[in-house]
C-alpha cells in the first residue's frame, strides 16, 4: 500500500539556486552560422578546377555532405542538455530547433547521395544504378554510411507528427537512440572517403568538433545524472493526495540546494520501481528544494503518471536537471501575471513564492472547471497575504460566463496588465486561449512566457 495523506507536506525554507551563465539565442545562431561558413570554406579549398556538369554535381554533393555532417553535430549539441544552452533557450524551443535540424539533415544527406552518385556516373560515363552499386560496395565505408542513413530515416519517420502521436514516449525515445548508431556508422565514411578530409588540419578539425559534441553528450546526459544520483541519494519520502487524481511526491535527499534549481524549472524523474526504472519523464517542481527535500505534483494522465499515484516511500529516485528557461529571469516589464490552468499551477506556485515586492504587483489567476480541481489552496492563500500579491480563482467551463479568457475580461481583472510579464502554464488548449486573450489585452508577445514538454 502507498502512503497517502490529505494534508499538504511542504518543504520548509526553500531557496532558489544561483543563476547560471547561459548563451542567448542570437549568440547561438551566430556560432552556428560561423561554423557553416567555416564548412563552406573547407569545401571551397578543394573545389577548384571543376570542368563539366559531372564535376559540378560532384562538388555540390560534397558540399551537401559537409553541411549534413555539420548539421549532425549541431542537432546533437542542441539536445545534449548542456545547462548553458538549456537554461538560455528552454527545452521546448530546443526541441523545435532539433526537429527542424533533423528535417534539414535528412534533406541534405539525401541530396548528398543523389548528387554525388549522379556526378560520378556522368564523369565515368556509367549508368546511375551501376554507379550506385559501385559506391555502396566498392568505396570504403559507404555501405556503413548507407545503413546509418537508413537508421536516420527510420528515426525521422517516427518523429513525423502523425506517427509520433500514435507511439508512446518510451518507444519514441528508444528508437531515437539509433541516432547514435547512425552517426557512428557514418563518421567512419566521412574520414575514409571524404575528399575534403585528405589534409591533416581538416581531418583534425572535424574530429575535434565531433569529440567536443560527444563529450558534451556523455557528460550532461550520462555522467552528471550518475554523479548527482550518488551525491544526493534521492528517495520518495511521502505521497500526498492533493485532489482528484492528483498527488504530490515529496523526495528527500542530501544537499539538494546544490542542484541550483530556479523557480519554474523541471527535472526528468526516474523512479526505480519494477515498471518505471527504465523511463524518465519531465515534471516541474511544485516547491523549491531545501537542503533535504523537494516536491513535484502529478496528475493522472496516463500509464506512467498513474503508476506514480501508488509510489511507496523509500523508492529510489534519479532526477536529471534542473532544465528549462521558464523562470522569472525572463521578465522584461514591471509586475507579473501568473496564469495557471489545472495542473499547470505547479511551476507558477514556485514563482509566486519567490517574486518579492521589488518585482512590482504580482497576480495569480488560477483557472479550473470546478472547485475540487484547485490544488495548493491553503498555500496560495498564505502567499497571498503579502501586500504585493493577489490570487484569483476562475471557476467554470471554458467559454462560460466565468471564463476570464473570454473577450477582455482578463484585462478588466488585472490592473496594468499591458505593462506586465505573463507566465502561462496549463493544458495545450488553455495555453492557446490564454495567449489569444493576452494579445487582445495588448500585452506584447515578447512579454508572454511559456514552456511545454514536447517530444
Amino acid at each position: 500500500m502507498s502512503t497517502t495523506t490529505t494534508a499538504t507536506r511542504r518543504p520548509s525554507t526553500p531557496q532558489a539556486g544561483p543563476r547560471r551563465r547561459t548563451i542567448s539565442e542570437r549568440s547561438l545562431l551566430m556560432a552556428v552560422v560561423t561554423g557553416a561558413v567555416a564548412t563552406t570554406v573547407l569545401w571551397w579549398h578543394d573545389a577548384m578546377g571543376m570542368a563539366g556538369l559531372g564535376d559540378w554535381l560532384t562538388a555540390a554533393g560534397r558540399l551537401t555532405g559537409l553541411y549534413g555532417g555539420y548539421t549532425v553535430a549541431v542537432v546533437l549539441l542542441l539536445m545534449s542538455r548542456a545547462p548553458w544552452i538549456e537554461h538560455g533557450l528552454g527545452s521546448d524551443r530546443l526541441a523545435r530547433w532539433h526537429a527542424m535540424g533533423g528535417r534539414y539533415l535528412i534533406s541534405l544527406l539525401t541530396a548528398h547521395a543523389l548528387l554525388l552518385t549522379w556526378g560520378y556516373a556522368l564523369t565515368s560515363q556509367t549508368g546511375f544504378l551501376a554507379e550506385t552499386k559501385v559506391m555502396i560496395f566498392v568505396i570504403p565505408d559507404v555501405l556503413l554510411a548507407t545503413i546509418g542513413f537508413g537508421l536516420l530515416l527510420l528515426v525521422g519517420l517516427v518523429s513525423a507528427r502523425k506517427v509520433r502521436e500514435r507511439v508512446s514516449y518510451e518507444t519514441w525515445y528508444l528508437l531515437h537512440l539509433l541516432t547514435y548508431v547512425a552517426v557512428g556508422l557514418s563518421f567512419l565514411h566521412v574520414l575514409s572517403a571524404g575528399a575534403d578530409f585528405q589534409t591533416g588540419w581538416a581531418k583534425a578539425a572535424w574530429i575535434a568538433l565531433y569529440a567536443a559534441v560527444a563529450a558534451a553528450l556523455l557528460w550532461y546526459r550520462w555522467l552528471v545524472p550518475v554523479r548527482d544520483a550518488l551525491r544526493h541519494q534521492l528517495r520518495v519520502a511521502a505521497v500526498v493526495q492533493e485532489g482528484p487524481d492528483v498527488v504530490s511526491i515529496v523526495v528527500s535527499g542530501t544537499d539538494l540546494d546544490l542542484l541550483g534549481a530556479q523557480p519554474g524549472q523541471f527535472f526528468r524523474w526516474r523512479f526505480l520501481t519494477a515498471r518505471g526504472w527504465w523511463q524518465s519523464h519531465p515534471f516541474s517542481l511544485s516547491a523549491m528544494p531545501t537542503t533535504g527535500e523537494m516536491r513535484i505534483t502529478v496528475k493522472d494522465l496516463g500509464d506512467h503518471s498513474r503508476d506514480l499515484q501508488g509510489l511507496r516511500p523509500g523508492v529510489r529516485v534519479i532526477a536529471e536537471g534542473p532544465y528549462g528557461a521558464f523562470t522569472p529571469a525572463r521578465r522584461r516589464g514591471h509586475g507579473v501575471l501568473l496564469l495557471a490552468g489545472g495542473i499547470g499551477i505547479t511551476p507558477l506556485r514556485t514563482m509566486l513564492e519567490h517574486l518579492g515586492p521589488e518585482t512590482g504587483p504580482v497576480t495569480l489567476v488560477y483557472r479550473a472547471n470546478q472547485p475540487e480541481e484547485l490544488i495548493f489552496a491553503a498555500e496560495l492563500e498564505e502567499l497571498a497575504r503579502s501586500a504585493h500579491v493577489e490570487v484569483h480563482y476562475a471557476l467554470g467551463l471554458p467559454g462560460g460566463d466565468g471564463d476570464v479568457l473570454v473577450g477582455s475580461r482578463l484585462g478588466d481583472l488585472v490592473n496594468g496588465l499591458a505593462a506586465r510579464d505573463a507566465f502561462v502554464c496549463g493544458p495545450p488548449r488553455f495555453m492557446e486561449a490564454a495567449r489569444d486573450s493576452l494579445l487582445r489585452c495588448e500585452l506584447p508577445a515578447r512579454h508572454i512566457h511559456s514552456e511545454q514538454f514536447t517530444f
